[in-house]
Formats: structure tokens, sequence, C-alpha cells
């Protein structure tokens, strides 16, 4: 039995895409390796829901630093994990899943991922405190993210696992998911200002 569910994992994986990264990706972690880390430095991680905001000025802490790639997914966050650890931040705030649940990833690959960055985080900068986002639902009535549409199950199948987290030790879970409906988004994927201030509320 567990041959075989080795086999299927295995077989999944090879259907997803796991080499794709976002065109400026490259460019984008070689700037983020270029600037100057602090273990007072609290991190943004994710896709381009974090990346299209100003989180120091949003939250008023210009220790805040963003670190969103626009159309990154787990696989990508794993390949640049060393540089936002390598300065043993004080606080991470990670939201990434939707990009991968839009390409047709496996939910539990995703979750996998999820536990290889959590891992990889509390064992390269132990000291540093984790916060995990849920994933954002996202409203099909606009019509302009098509491959994101029809996959709220998936969404609330990841958001489930993360909450169930919630009792391990230096990890607190923030349920986005909840708080962020319709009305806060531009065009049904990200956010609007209004939704930006919302989510700063929610954090602080």
């Amino acid at each position: 039995m567990v041959v075989a569910t080795t086999l299927n994992f295995s077989a999944q994986i090879s259907v997803a895409d796991t080499t794709y990264r976002p065109k400026t990706y490259d460019q984008q972690v070689e700037q983020f390796r270029s600037y100057h880390n602090s273990e007072n430095d609290i991190i943004f991680l994710g896709n381009s829901i974090t990346a299209r905001n100003h989180w120091e000025e949003l939250l008023q802490i210009p220790t805040a630093r963003n670190r969103g790639i626009s159309g990154d997914t787990t696989f990508g966050i794993l390949e640049r994990l060393d540089e936002i650890t390598e300065g043993n931040p004080k606080k991470i705030f990670i939201l990434i899943g939707i990009n991968d649940i839009s390409r047709d990833f496996p939910d539990e690959i995703i979750i996998e991922n999820y536990k290889k960055i959590l891992q990889r985080i509390k064992k390269e900068s132990p000291s540093t405190r984790i916060y995990v986002q849920t994933i954002l639902p996202v409203n099909a009535n606009f019509g302009v993210y098509k491959n994101h549409y029809g996959k709220d199950d998936h969404i609330l199948r990841i958001n489930n696992f993360l909450k169930e987290m919630k009792k391990e030790k230096g990890l607190t879970i923030i349920d986005l998911h909840d708080h962020l409906d319709a009305k806060y988004t531009e065009e049904g994927l990200h956010l609007n200002a209004e939704g930006y201030k919302l989510w700063a509320a929610l954090l602080k």
C-alpha cells in the first residue's frame, strides 16, 4: 500500500510542470539577494497579491520587506527560500498557493511543498516567527483569470490543512480567506486598496 501511494505521488509530480518560473523570477531574486539583510526584517513572502503592495507604508513599519514575485508558486518559493532565511528575519508572513492551484498542481503536492517550506524556515532560521496566511477566495464574475476559476474546493482543502497546523510551535495561522470577500477585489483575484487596508487591520 505504501509503494502504491509513493508511485501515485511520483506520477502526480511528473504531470505538474515543477520547472515553471515567472518571466521576471531570476531578475527579482537577484535583486533580493543584493539587498542588505537584518534580523529585524519582517518579510512578506508570496506571489503578485503580496508583490502589489508597499508593506512598509501600509503598515508604517520601516523594516517590512516585500518578497513577492508575480506568478510565483510553492516550487518557486522553495527555490529562493535560502535568500529569505539567510538573514534570520524576525518574522515571515507567507501567502502562496493560488498559482499552484491555477496550474492544476495536485493538492497533495502543494501541501507537501508547504511542509517543506515550513521545515526549512525552522531549520535555517530557527528564531524566526512564521505567519501563514490562508489563500484568498477567487471571484469568477469578473472573467479575467479563467485558469483560477472553479477551483474553490482546492482552495478550501489547502486552507483546511493550513488551519490544522495552528497548534505548531512558532507558527501562527491568519485566516484571510473568510474576511477578504468579493468587494475587496479589483478583477476577481488581486485586492483593491480597501482590501489591503483590511489585510493590514487583520495583521495588526
